[in-house]
């Protein structure tokens, strides 16, 4: 085996490797087209596709567009067949899963003598990752590859907890510094407390939610349903391999209906504007420094720790998310890349290389690095050199050029088993999540009580999954 002749590789990574003589020119000419997210791997990736289409003489185009048109595009490309699409962008939820016989099984390139394989194995990438992002309904198959992680985790102001820790623990008796020993009706009370003692001009609210009638509220309302040991249905591997027979809908039970109840309760003394934030407006809420806590999706530390775009810039302090009856329960938003099996074989093999290239730990790096990235990668190896180590400790140089990094250690953290949250990936997931954030959002509306809205949802879904 010898090294791909890829520039810009470092020390102590994996490296792609290629059988002795492999011709990396051979599918020189042929274009290939990846439809993805708007996300910052590939934006730094279209920003470094020199580097690839150099050594491999294969042209690639990436359009970035919002995940629902991602979904649109390829479910039309799918019922097509014409393959327009070769890489795609494998949402676990909207994508793989409903689609998952319109992708090639990887194991066909990766154990292929005559090709270069994933570069220190798919044991190198975080292992409830390749999970959820790489196979549906057994392990047979490898679907995708590890492409983003996205995962909700507790940010808040450390200089609002620093300043009144002691008048806190005075009033309430226990350390509110936040980290997994903390519990979900702690939260409420702190968030409380400083909505009550804190000055209005130093911040508004102490908490805000995502909790706009969309995914981000259902994914907001997971963090406490699942950290209260309930979740949507009760099926094996319901959130990692995934299932196309969840059974019966578990919205009804005592704990989906004490989250139901908690969740009115916690939005009630949050940033009325709560409601009409999916992530993104509760992040720019939190870097203008609006609200104490926010429950957000870690990558949003590049925009928080920048001064020109956070006005909280080195304010910022992360940790798991809160206990419920059960553990921490940090819902996990990643996402994996594919082949189109209705590709040509040879489109299909320039697809591999791409796929291995783009989710190599050296590449990784790059887009770590990037000023257009920013993503924080999904391999082990990555997270065990020495410059991604120093990067996770506020105020070193190795943090300034690599923001994501400083809410990593809350971020591994959330990662561990006993942590990590997913959500059901079954083909109907698209029609559950409606039914669930319409019937959350009448719930926060009024129009519903907590209960009620359980109860409603349950016989919707039911409907929709069958028995």
């Amino acid at each position: 085996m010898e090294a791909a002749p890829f520039p810009g590789w470092v020390e102590g990574l994996p490296r792609i490797e290629a059988p002795k003589g492999f011709d990396w020119k051979q599918f020189s000419g042929v274009t290939l087209n990846f439809i993805s997210e708007n996300t910052p791997p590939s934006s730094a990736l279209a920003k470094q596709i020199k580097d690839f289409e150099d050594v491999t003489g294969i042209k690639v185009n990436i359009t970035q567009t919002d995940l629902g048109a991602v979904v649109e595009k390829v479910g039309l490309d799918f019922g097509s067949k014409k393959g327009q699409y070769q890489i795609v962008y494998a949402d676990p939820y909207q994508l793989l899963a409903p689609y998952a016989d319109k992708y090639v099984d990887l194991n066909k390139f990766n154990n292929d003598p005559a090709l270069p394989h994933v570069p220190g194995g798919l044991d190198d990438f975080i292992k409830s990752q390749l999970l959820v992002t790489a196979y549906f309904g057994d392990d047979t198959k490898l679907l995708a590859l590890p492409y983003d992680c996205p995962t909700m985790i507790w940010m808040y102001r450390k200089d609002i907890i620093e300043k009144y820790k002691d008048q806190f623990q005075k009033d309430k008796g226990y350390d509110w510094t936040p980290g997994g020993n903390l519990t979900w009706d702690q939260y409420y009370e702190m968030a409380d407390w400083i909505d009550k003692n804190v000055p209005k001009d130093e911040v508004k609210y102490g908490t805000g939610q995502q909790a706009k009638q969309y995914d981000s509220l259902m994914c907001d309302f997971s963090n406490v349903l699942a950290a209260n040991g309930g979740d949507y249905f009760a099926a094996p591997h319901l959130g990692d391999i995934g299932t196309a027979k969840p059974g019966k809908c578990l919205l009804t039970s005592p704990a989906g209906m004490k989250s139901a109840e908690f969740y009115k309760k916690l939005v009630g003394i949050a940033d009325p504007a709560s409601t009409s934030w999916d992530w993104t407006g509760l992040a720019e809420a939190f870097a203008a420094g609006e609200v104490a806590f926010a429950p957000n999706w870690h990558e949003f530390a590049s925009t928080l720790e920048n001064p020109a775009t956070s006005k909280i810039a080195g304010k910022v302090g992360y940790a798991i998310l809160p206990k419920g009856d059960t553990r921490s329960a940090n819902i996990y938003g990643g996402t994996g890349i594919a082949i189109n099996a209705d590709a040509p074989e040879k489109e299909q093999k320039a697809a591999w290389l791409f796929l291995i290239w783009a989710t190599a730990p050296q590449t990784e790096l790059m887009v770590l690095q990037s000023p257009v990235g920013g993503e924080t990668p999904v391999r082990n190896s990555v997270y065990n050199l020495d410059i991604v180590k120093k990067g996770m400790t506020p105020g070193t140089p190795e943090s300034k050029q690599m923001l994501n990094l400083l809410p990593m250690p809350a971020t591994l953290e959330a990662w561990k088993l006993e942590n990590v949250y997913m959500r059901p990936k079954i083909p109907q997931w698209l029609q559950v999540d409606t039914v669930v954030y319409t019937h959350l959002s009448n719930m926060l509306a009024g129009t519903e009580a907590p209960a009620a809205a359980m109860t409603n949802a349950c016989k919707e879904i039911d409907g929709i999954v069958g028995p």
